[in-house]
């Protein structure tokens, strides 16, 4: 019987997904064997669920099926841009762009208002409809740091098929969790029998 993984919290984290957000976001859609896919964003729900445990979005936020999607769009962008700079080709320009225009539509600065008894201030609102953005420029200025700093030369993807996460490598480990080193082990000892028969 395969096994599904239904819950973030059943699927261990890999090596600097805890650092990185945009890590752990390209990784929020696993592919498993047999064929079948986990998507940790599949619903609304769930993608509250994954930004709140990142601090990316408060519990109980209310996001819509349309914040889910833009979620899942950069989650792609962010993808093809770490498999660009693993396989050490060019990046497509579409990806790029998306990251920089998740990065710039949220203000980084705060804003100056100006209260009628008070006078002026300054804040940095966060409306609902702004959550999302503001987690996904976040998210996208993670990985324009990932991919610009030295852990881009840590980072690589899993080496056990059919799995599509990605990983900082520490040392010689080149799996995103101990299920995948099995896999990979058990699938080389595998081939080595049959070899011999």
């Amino acid at each position: 019987m395969e096994e599904f993984v239904t819950d973030e919290a059943a699927l261990p984290s890999a090596p600097g997904e805890a650092e990185r957000p945009a890590l752990a976001l390209a990784n929020s859609a696993v592919a498993l064997p047999g064929g079948h896919t986990a998507d940790l964003l599949g619903t609304p729900a769930q993608a509250e669920q994954w930004l709140a445990r990142r601090d990316l979005a408060p519990a109980g936020a209310g996001l819509a099926e349309v914040c889910a999607t833009q979620l899942r769009s950069l989650r792609e962008q962010v993808r093809s841009l770490l498999a660009s700079r693993v396989a050490g080709q060019p990046a497509l320009p579409a990806a790029v762009t998306a990251v920089n225009d998740a990065m710039t539509r949220v203000p980084t600065a705060s804003l100056l208002l100006w209260d009628e008894n008070t006078g002026p201030y300054r804040a940095t609102p966060h409306p609902t409809t702004a959550i999302v953005e503001h987690a996904l420029a976040v998210i996208a200025a993670d990985a324009a740091d990932l991919l610009t700093s030295t852990d881009a030369t840590r980072l690589t993807a899993c080496a056990s098929p059919p799995c599509n996460r990605f990983l900082l490598k520490h040392g010689r480990r080149q799996w995103c969790s101990t299920r995948c080193g099995d896999r990979a082990r058990a699938a080389r000892a595998y081939a080595r029998r049959t070899a011999m028969e």
